[in-house]
């Protein structure tokens, strides 16, 4: 079966599941959102995250060569602004720079109109002293980047809820020009388990690059890529068991994108504590 008809196979499946057995997934299906606190609202809110994972992958891409990592964040809001922090651990050096961590800034606000949920935004991506081996094609490229984002979401049905975002850079990791990501979820909680309550969801991601730089850095200048899985929380914790996969992992690279099985099907567990 090719790379295309698996992950096709792999989002009908979590369509079908969501469908048949009539939470809130975004950011990759990783991050679990509660409803919006309305507008005039003005309360203010933080909460702080930590969680292991066994492969940090970002839009179906290993970011630290299929190894684990630890991760964390922080996360604040006041009606409908909010912003917040995040790192990871990462292993780059299969792509000749020596990036350790990446350390996202976001910011943006979450206004609601009816039953939809809006969100726009913007994310910064750092990679605090990383850089390019020296004599290497890229060096003197800067990893770090902007991206700007719009965003909606809506409860179409008890506990099913549908999203999409689009991500737009100007100029996208590693100097490699423009770039469009557009991505659509879907999440259905389930009836609490014991002390659990289940989440199925899934995602679908397009990403379209600028055909110079992108196309040389990565090896094609588009991709599909997308997730399923399923999320139990008890109170502070959530274990996340998530299969991924992108029809980009038979393609060719000058540099590194999708060697060492980067960009391969895999499965990925999480277990993360969110606190207060």
């Amino acid at each position: 079966m090719t790379d295309s008809r698996k992950l096709a196979a792999v989002c009908c499946a979590v369509g079908l599941a969501l469908c048949a057995m009539s939470g809130v997934a975004q950011a990759d299906g990783y991050e679990y959102a509660a409803p919006a606190a309305p507008a005039e609202e003005r309360k203010f809110t933080w909460s702080f995250n930590i969680d292991g994972t066994s492969d940090y992958v970002f839009r179906g891409i290993s970011q630290t060569d299929n190894d684990p990592a630890i991760q964390g964040g922080l996360d604040a809001s006041y009606g409908i602004l909010y912003a917040g922090w995040s790192a990871s651990q990462l292993n780059f050096e299969a792509a000749l720079n020596d990036a350790q961590v990446e350390m996202d800034w976001y910011g943006g606000i979450r206004p609601k109109w009816h039953n939809i949920t809006f969100d726009l935004g913007v994310i910064y991506y750092s990679y605090p002293g990383a850089s390019y081996i020296n004599g290497s094609i890229l060096d003197g490229t800067h990893l770090d980047y902007l991206e700007y984002k719009a965003g909606a979401s809506s409860e179409i049905c008890k506990n099913f809820v549908i999203g999409g975002t689009v991500y737009f850079s100007d100029d996208y990791f590693s100097e490699t020009g423009r770039a469009w990501t557009f991505e659509g979820t879907a999440a259905y909680t389930l009836p609490k388990v014991w002390v659990f309550t289940p989440t199925v969801n899934g995602l679908i991601g397009y990403q379209d690059g600028n055909k110079g730089a992108y196309q040389t850095f990565n090896g094609f200048s588009n991709y599909v890529y997308g997730n399923a899985g399923l999320a139990l929380v008890v109170e502070a914790l959530t274990f996340d068991f998530r299969w991924w996969d992108t029809n980009a992992s038979n393609a060719t690279s000058d540099i590194a994108t999708c060697i060492n099985h980067y960009c391969d099907s895999r499965f990925v567990f999480t277990a993360k504590v969110a606190l207060p």
